[in-house]
């Protein structure tokens, strides 16, 4: 024991400068718990387990940094959890109750056009009304868009609400969870008819006119993503365009992050430092790059608050900021403990960002390119040296090269695990895109804004559609290039926490030991990689269900399923193929009103039944049928009597467990949307009030 402790400290002294580096790491551990727990006792367990280990380690602590740095640790994590249930607590809102359809007067918070759908996603602060929450959001068609709407006009309309969606899926995309944290207590569609009652602020914000501008100078989808570029404003953009940008890994040119903020905080420190250099006596008295550093600094927070100011750009800016800081103070700006300091900012203000993509896509990326760039081999790999010119230009695309990799595996287990798909050629792709952005395509636009101001900025928007349809073109040649595409089935929790723990592992230290994060990132790949397609699918509200078919394909129950019904399904079973419908396929049998089936799967085979329609069903019929067959959805509720052999899923069962996804091997097994006996607080706000319930999954028989 005295051996392994002396062993620890030595290898804690070499890694001293590293500890640091993990205090955001274990605050995020601590909030990831709260949302991986589900009941308040589970989240009191760990905030008072985290102090109890913290005492423990203070108090059995000698000399050394091991005791003092668990004890850190620990009260991090405690201090996360805590942080997380506040922030939740402290956001609650009203939720509405059930849907309807609503008269509603409110004030327009925000203005946010979507013109690729032609739509217009509209935020309300409701006047008090009975069963109305006080912050709601709609969409509003163009053609019903009335004159004056726009932030902070009084307006009268009629909308279908309803509460906010949880995932109605395993992996799919939670709304509740979402909704919650932004205050929004019901989304729906307005109906035509709106009515403004009192005006707004002339002009509306100036993102959305900067936006509105920029898609007037430049037609289709280059016009959309010049205004995403300049505005964060993604609502132009078509859902083709979307998806080739997706799979070919070029997505992050869409979210205004680290790459954007530095080249317009770059442009703006040339542009001043150059100008001012032109008069020799302020060059010989004031220093010029302290003044430049300090212009970059307005140009980063200024694009920050155009574009919204969403996560990954508020990240940015205050990584460049502190990046201008080092710089001035003489220190070196690019390193770990920046990724960090800003890290810790963002979990600090806003904690449940951390269970969303854009948080972990964007610090994922960036820590990878800066551990891959601090790591002494690579520095002397790339090390600027005198050399000839193309030995020179071969060493830079080696960089890219590399650095692409890195970051497109470092981004893949996200990739797959939020959206089920990820790109396989996005570094040689990001090569190309991502000088072409950077370097062309944000400075010629930032040029024709400001000659826009006296009428000649035609050329030069013509000059940026043309790059940028260069880059849409790029995006949509590797989106279509054969196996361009990773998909996967939603893969374990679990899984995925192995996989970024040990990819944090391997980039946060130093020593040899940080290897050792390679074995789980490897136990975590093959476990997602081995996670067995679902054989079905039914969403939360029981009224869809998605059946495997021998060939690898599914079947949906309702062949008249919308476009994102069937995306969500195919996402969920990692499958790219066309989905059919289950009552063309031969041995289903189906009525009207009633789909039965039979599948072969872990050696046996199941019988499934579910309802088409809301039509009554004779009562005698009903439960003789329920007994003939293994698994029985619905998306009413079920008498007592109907006793399927293994699973009923009703609302009685789906109201409690959410959507599922069952493999039917041997033993079966179930994947659920929601935890047992979960009580976060969007999940309880979103429940119905208890009713009589059908037999659980678990009182009902197993499989023979």
């Amino acid at each position: 024991m005295s051996k392994a402790r002396e062993a620890l400290e030595r290898w804690l002294e070499a890694e001293r400068d590293q500890l640091i580096l993990w205090i955001p790491v274990l605050l995020g551990a601590g909030i990831a718990g709260w949302f991986a727990l589900a009941r308040p006792e589970q989240w009191w367990a760990l905030i008072l387990a985290g102090c109890a280990v913290a005492l423990l380690a203070v108090a059995l602590s000698g000399p050394g940094r091991a005791g003092r740095s668990v004890a850190v640790g620990a009260v991090m994590v405690a201090m996360g959890c805590g942080l997380i249930w506040w922030r939740a607590e402290s956001v609650a809102a009203p939720v509405l109750a059930r849907p309807g359809v609503f008269t509603v007067t409110g004030r327009v918070v925000d203005v946010e056009p979507l013109p690729a759908r032609e739509l217009v996603r509209v935020t309300l602060r409701t006047d008090p009304q009975p069963r109305l929450p006080p912050r709601i959001r709609v969409n509003i068609a163009e053609k019903d868009l009335p004159d004056g709407m726009v932030q902070g006009a009084r307006i009268r309309l009629r909308s279908w609400l309803m509460p906010p969606a949880s995932a109605s899926v395993p992996g799919a995309y939670d709304f509740a969870r979402v909704a919650w944290f932004q205050g929004l207590g019901a989304s729906g569609r307005a109906f035509p008819g709106v009515t403004v009652i009192a005006a707004g602020r002339n002009g509306g914000q100036l993102r959305h006119r900067l936006a509105d501008h920029i898609r007037e100078r430049i037609d289709g989808g280059a016009g959309a993503i010049a205004a995403t570029l300049a505005t964060g404003d993604r609502g132009g953009i078509s859902d083709d365009d979307a998806e080739a940008m997706r799979r070919s890994g070029l997505a992050h040119l869409l979210s205004i992050s680290g790459l954007h903020v530095t080249a317009v905080t770059g442009a703006a420190m040339l542009l001043v430092l150059r100008l001012l250099a032109l008069s020799p006596w302020l060059a010989l008295r004031v220093r010029l790059p302290l003044v430049a550093a300090g212009a970059g600094a307005l140009a980063a927070i200024g694009y920050t608050l155009l574009t919204g100011a969403e996560v990954p750009t508020v990240r940015s800016c205050a990584a460049a900021l502190l990046i201008l800081l080092a710089m001035a103070l003489g220190r070196e700006a690019i390193t770990l403990r920046l990724i960090a300091a800003g890290a810790l900012l963002v979990l600090l203000l806003w904690p449940e960002t951390l269970a969303g993509p854009s948080f972990q896509l964007s610090f994922a990326a960036v820590t990878a390119i800066v551990a891959l760039h601090e790591s002494p081999l690579v520095r002397r790999w790339f090390a600027r040296r005198e050399e000839r010119w193309w030995r020179r230009g071969g060493r830079i695309l080696g960089s890219l090269l590399l650095t692409g990799f890195v970051v497109e595996v470092a981004l893949m287990p996200i990739a797959l695990f939020h959206f089920h798909k990820a790109g396989i050629y996005g570094a040689l792709a990001n090569v190309v895109a991502i000088p072409l952005t950077t370097f062309i395509v944000m400075p010629i636009e930032a040029l024709a804004l400001v000659f826009d101001a006296v009428g000649l900025g035609a050329p030069l928007w013509w000059l940026t559609g043309v790059a940028l349809k260069a880059l849409l073109a790029l995006a949509h040649a590797t989106a279509d290039a054969p196996g361009s595409v990773a998909s996967l089935p939603t893969m374990p929790k679990a899984a995925f926490v192995l996989m970024v723990a040990g990819g944090l592992w391997l980039a946060l230290w130093r020593t040899r030991m940080r290897f050792a994060g390679g074995i789980a990132i490897a136990i975590g790949a093959v476990w997602a990689v081995a996670t067995p397609v679902p054989d079905l699918i039914v969403s939360g509200d029981g009224r869809h269900l998605a059946l495997r078919l021998p060939d690898g394909r599914f079947a949906l129950l309702r062949g008249r399923a919308g476009d994102y019904t069937r995306a969500m399904f195919g996402e969920t079973a990692g499958s790219q193929a066309e989905l059919a419908t289950l009552a063309d396929q031969p041995g289903a049998k189906c009525s009207k009103d009633v789909c039965v089936t039979d599948i072969t799967s872990g050696g046996r085979q199941w019988r499934i039944a579910a309802t088409r329609t809301d039509n009554f069903l004779p009562y005698p019929e009903l439960i003789s049928l329920c007994g003939t067959v293994d698994i029985f959805v619905s998306d009413r509720r079920m008498p007592q009597a109907c006793r399927p052999r293994w699973l009923l899923a009703d609302p009685g069962t789906l109201t409690r467990t959410g959507g599922l996804a069952l493999t039917l091997r041997d033993p079966p097994t179930m994947r659920t949307v929601l935890l047992s006996g979960d009580r976060h607080p969007w999940v309880v706000a979103g429940r119905p009030a208890p009713r009589r319930s059908s037999p659980s999954a678990a009182q009902q028989p197993k499989p023979q």
